[in-house]
């Protein structure tokens, strides 16, 4: 029921821009994704698959986001999972790496994690975004602005009166551009369509309208990719000159990484400052111009040719910014400062560079075999260093963005109980709209003193500790549906939860699983002609088991993934329509900082190992009648509406499927 348009303000935007150029786009999409990040574009994937006409707008000239254009190819994944579009580019990578004769596991000194060149990443991330049912891609452009109606929204006996997103303008490189769409979605490293669209978020420990541009946030990195020149650094790779703030910075690598550093043993926290191999299997990458192979084991340290430098340049780090650690929340809110900020961090990561080949008298540089464009930070620069700093990222790894709010903000208290399902005998503490699975602790990179904690939230210091996820967490789906908005999703860091949580949902395996997540909410959303608030976590749910997803913190030995009854199963465990024959009892494990995961625990590797990890549900059993009464009970509970199970014998497979049927009727 339409009541009015407010577009006034968006149409004097639009005429007074120059006329565009013609653009290879089309003036009306179902879904525009601002952001072909590690959420945008796996959101750009799902909802294309799905029948969607969509499109991606992205500021820089690559996809991957944090995962790629900034160079964080190390992949922080603590998940025992890999599921979804996450696990297809995993495969992928370590299908290319395999047939190469090369190995992922080259980081974080154990073998057993995952990395990828960037250049590698993104050509299979490029792969996976092309076909028949693929997004279109606008790089080099961002919105300016949203245009939204004012219109009451009606689902049955459901109403929502917020005011609902129609359009957006677009700065592309040949002008401007107004297109119109059904659903858009936040995939912004920063939040930035947040503000554009008038969406409620927080910032830091603020929230609008009351935002505090001095209340802090995370660093940011300006990573770098470096490999080994075993012949000598090439002179163009080698700055005679440092840059002015060069002697600070030297005193602050200094402290990280020496010549005569202590090596990694193995024990965190890790004793500084390391010496120089151990910097590099930090964040070791495979080489694909290197013969040969090595990985993270510690015999292979010495080899290991090439990384990513994200430590020792935090930015700022341990040099303040006025008397605070962090950044303040001015630099989301304020691009000219932005601009400043991150042309500072680019240098200190270029300080590297001179430190590593003056200092430590290291036979590194950049490798020319990834990148290649010159940031605009860096266009001021000497022209000695602007031939570094070409290849490096196109953009700086930001940790921490705007976050919307919705109906339910996420907190770490949550995260933590959610985690402890099944643990020791625990029970299902699991999400009923569970969307993803993730794993990692509550990992803030400085701004975790007290008072950058959310009081509002009940969110406290101590709890970095005292709430650590005890292995695998679910996200739930009304953290992606902001409150005051219609026609927006949430994606990428952008979600509603706390700061502590944003620490754990931030990285790259979880942020690409919600962000499938949201273009699966998106493409529902624009099928079924109805505002993503209204629509019914178990269709996403499904589209997502039907695209690989696992989304139950329990499995089950008897009903591997292949199964007839492994969607309804894992539905059935989501909404606890019916318990099963037996829970798994391993031991509960932290997510501590140690990256090699929990897999060092003897106990649980051997329990693991008898399988004793996963439960029992029996779905080739009868029903019993205890069962069938309870069953009946919570689909009514549910739904409102008495489920007809059919006389006689039925097993429990069937019956828990029929009663997922129930939940998605309307």
């Amino acid at each position: 029921m339409r009541r009015n348009l407010s577009l006034a303000l968006i149409l004097v935007l639009f005429f007074s821009f120059t006329p565009s150029h013609a653009l290879s786009i089309r003036d009306n999409y179902d879904i525009i994704i601002a952001g072909a990040g590690t959420g945008g574009i796996s959101a750009a994937i799902q909802a294309a698959s799905m029948g969607s006409e969509v499109l991606v707008v992205e500021s820089s000239s690559m996809l991957g986001g944090q995962a790629i254009a900034a160079g964080v190819a190390n992949m922080d994944d603590l998940s025992a999972q890999r599921s979804g579009i996450y696990a297809d580019f995993i495969s992928r990578v370590e299908e290319y790496y395999s047939a190469r004769g090369k190995s992922i596991g080259t980081s974080y000194w154990d073998p057993r994690n995952l990395a990828f060149e960037p250049h590698i990443g993104l050509r299979i991330l490029q792969e996976m975004a092309r076909g028949e049912e693929a997004p279109d891609i606008l790089y080099g452009s961002e919105i300016i602005a949203v245009g939204k109606e004012e219109v009451i929204s009606v689902n049955g006996e459901n109403v929502s009166e917020a005011p609902r997103i129609n359009s957006v303008i677009i700065k592309t490189p040949e002008g401007m551009k107004n297109i119109t769409c059904k659903i858009l979605i936040d995939a912004t490293e920063y939040g930035d369509i947040l503000p554009l669209a008038g969406a409620d978020y927080r910032a830091g420990n603020s929230i609008t309208p009351n935002i505090n541009p001095n209340a802090m946030i995370q660093d940011i990195t300006w990573t770098a990719v470096i490999r080994k020149y075993p012949g000598g650094v090439p002179e163009h790779l080698k700055p005679k000159s440092p840059l002015p703030g060069y002697d600070m910075a030297r005193i602050n690598y200094a402290n990280y990484v020496a010549k005569d550093g202590f090596t990694f043993k193995g024990q965190y926290p890790v004793k500084l400052p390391v010496d120089f191999i151990t910097h590099n299997v930090y964040r070791g990458l495979p080489d694909s111009f290197t013969p040969g192979n090595f990985d993270a084991t510690p015999e292979n340290w010495p080899s290991i040719s090439k990384c990513s430098v994200n430590w020792a340049n935090d930015f700022p780090g341990q040099n303040k910014l006025g008397d605070k650690y962090g950044l303040p929340v001015s630099y989301l809110e304020d691009k000219n400062l932005r601009a400043r900020l991150e042309r500072d961090a680019l240098i200190k990561t270029l300080h590297f560079i001179y430190y590593m080949q003056n200092e430590l008298g290291e036979s590194w540089s950049v490798d020319e075999n990834e990148y290649g464009e010159l940031q605009e930070a860096a266009k001021d620069l000497p022209d000695e260093w602007k031939i570094i700093a070409r290849h490096l990222p196109p953009v700086p790894y930001v940790r921490e963005s705007r976050r919307g709010v919705s109906n339910h903000t996420l907190i770490s208290q949550e995260l933590f109980s959610n985690s402890l399902s099944y643990k020791d005998g625990r029970g299902n503490n699991e999400f009923q709209d569970a969307i993803a699975i993730g794993c990692y602790h509550l990992d803030l990179h400085h701004t975790d003193i007290e008072s950058d904690m959310e009081s509002d939230l009940g969110e406290k210091q101590a709890y970095i500790e005292q709430h650590r996820p005890h292995g695998n967490f679910q996200v739930p789906m009304n953290i992606l549906i902001p409150r005051n908005v219609d026609g927006l999703i949430l994606a990428e860091k952008n979600l509603s939860m706390s700061r502590l949580v944003a620490g754990a949902l931030r990285l790259q395996p979880i942020t690409m699983m919600t962000g499938q997540a949201a273009g699966a909410l998106a493409a529902i959303s624009v099928s079924r002609n109805i505002q993503p608030r209204f629509v019914k976590a178990v269709h996403v749910q499904e589209a997502l088991i039907d695209s690989g997803a696992n989304l139950s913190l329990c499995t089950y030995s008897d009903v591997p993934a292949n199964h007839k009854y492994y969607k309804a199963v894992q539905i059935a465990n989501l909404y606890k329509l019916l318990e099963p024959e037996k829970y798994p009892d391993t031991v509960s494990y932290d997510v501590g900082y140690d990256i090699t995961f929990a897999l060092d625990n003897p106990e649980l590797v051997k329990e693991i190992a008898e399988g004793k990890d996963k439960g029992l549900f029996k779905p080739d059993d009868i029903l019993s009648n205890k069962d069938r009464e309870s069953l009946i009970a919570r689909v009514k509970e549910l739904t409102g509406r008495e489920i007809s199970l059919k006389e006689g014998n039925i097993t429990r497979g069937e019956a828990v499927s029929l009663a997922v049927e129930e939940l998605k009727k309307n």
